[in-house]
């Protein structure tokens, strides 16, 4: 079957499917504004970093296309400096959608860089504007050819490290956390992408999944790309990690990440670090796999990495579709947010994610390589960036 996919373009057109309503029910929304493309990445209806970078670039580009082709053009076309000051808050506001995935700020830098050169090398006010309108489009049309680049270099260097411990390099059963597939990304995925890898060349038994609360991105969205898939898998509890690991041959973990420090200091979705200690006790490796986008060499360690935290009320909440199953109005599946805890908790601590330090990580992959630690027990990213 075909992989499932975050965002649809047809000609001026921009949807994405709503991840809060899945796996129960598939809606599409329009993107048409600025606005609106910040609120569905800050509410989550789109998440996953690599895809909020994809639909930040896209919707700007679009509101630039839509620019050119307006009659009379808009006032911030008639001079660069115009464009300039008009550019810089969107690209500005995009940015504080979610601040802790860097592929968000990584595309809108990108996007202000590109406009900083091209008034630089002195092109008219269309031509700069056309430039910025295909940038934006390339930022999420590369993500799917560097997705399939990595996952096949860490699903090659996951084989070729079972074979060195004695093992035959087939059968591999992998443990993931959260969402990386094609709904966090552009297409095909990231840590997901190397299950897919490796169930494509026939190398999997089994893939294990987290539910990934308090969002349940694991037991919502994963759960539903691996079914789609055909892939085999089994979800667990993020508390059933240890006992997985007690009782099952597990070959790897292989998560994503949001942001990857210059030392190999990892945040990803909360319940990653745990699931890193407990892999480090059973001498299980633990693989990384981002775009190079993901890798902020500014940020020196994990202490510096800056960590959203979410609305209280969501770690209260859960979703989903009411059981014995009946309809809504419109015929679909009927779902409910109910709330699971008493009302007036004296404090709900609701990180959205953690940081796995570098001591726990055997590799990080991007689609320039694996980069494992050298003699000093370090990580030259440097290698792979």
């Amino acid at each position: 079957m075909a992989a499932l996919t975050s965002i649809k373009l047809s000609e001026d057109k921009i949807e994405i499917v709503n991840q809060l309503l899945l796996p129960h029910t598939t809606e599409w929304l329009e993107i048409d504004t600025i606005e609106q493309a910040h609120d569905a990445i800050k509410t989550m209806k789109i998440r996953g970093a690599p895809a909020i970078a994809s639909l930040a670039a896209l919707t700007f580009s679009q509101h630039l296309a839509r620019a050119l082709r307006a009659s009379p053009p808009p006032p911030f076309l008639s001079s660069v400096d115009a464009l300039k000051a008009h550019v810089t808050p969107i690209l500005d506001y995009l940015f504080t959608a979610r601040p802790t995935a860097v592929n968000l700020g990584a595309a809108t830098r990108r996007l202000a860089r590109t406009l900083d050169a091209s008034i630089d090398a002195g092109m008219d006010i269309r031509t700069i504007t056309e430039t910025l309108v295909e940038d934006g489009k390339e930022i999420a049309r590369e993500d799917v050819g560097r997705n399939k680049e990595m996952a096949k270099w860490g699903g090659e260097w996951l084989i070729e490290e079972v074979k060195k411990a004695g093992g035959s390099g087939k059968s591999l059963n992998v443990l993931t956390v959260c969402n990386t597939g094609s709904l966090a990304t552009s297409g095909y995925g990231t840590a997901l992408g190397l299950i897919t890898y490796l169930h494509e060349t026939g190398k999997l038994d089994r893939a294990y999944y987290t539910q990934t609360a308090p969002y349940h991105q694991g037991s919502r969205l994963t759960a539903f790309e691996l079914k789609t898939l055909n892939i085999p898998s089994t979800m667990i509890v993020d508390t059933m990690v240890g006992s997985l690991f007690q009782h099952h041959h597990i070959h790897a973990v292989a998560v994503g990440a949001d942001r990857i420090a210059k030392n190999g200091d990892t945040a990803n979705k909360i319940g990653t670090y745990n699931a890193a200690v407990l892999a480090a006790r059973h001498k299980i490796p633990f693989i990384v796999v981002a775009p190079i986008t993901t890798v902020d060499l500014d940020v020196e360690d994990g202490s510096r990495i800056p960590i959203e935290h979410r609305p209280p009320l969501e770690a209260c909440i859960v979703r989903g579709a009411l059981y014995p199953p009946s309809l809504d109005a419109q015929g679909g599946k009927a779902q409910a947010a109910v709330m699971i805890t008493p009302e007036g908790l004296d404090g709900i601590y609701n990180p959205s994610f953690d940081v796995t330090p570098a001591e726990l990580i055997t590799a990080i992959v991007t689609e320039k390589g694996v980069a494992i630690k050298g003699g000093d027990g370090k990580f030259d990213l440097s290698l792979i960036v």
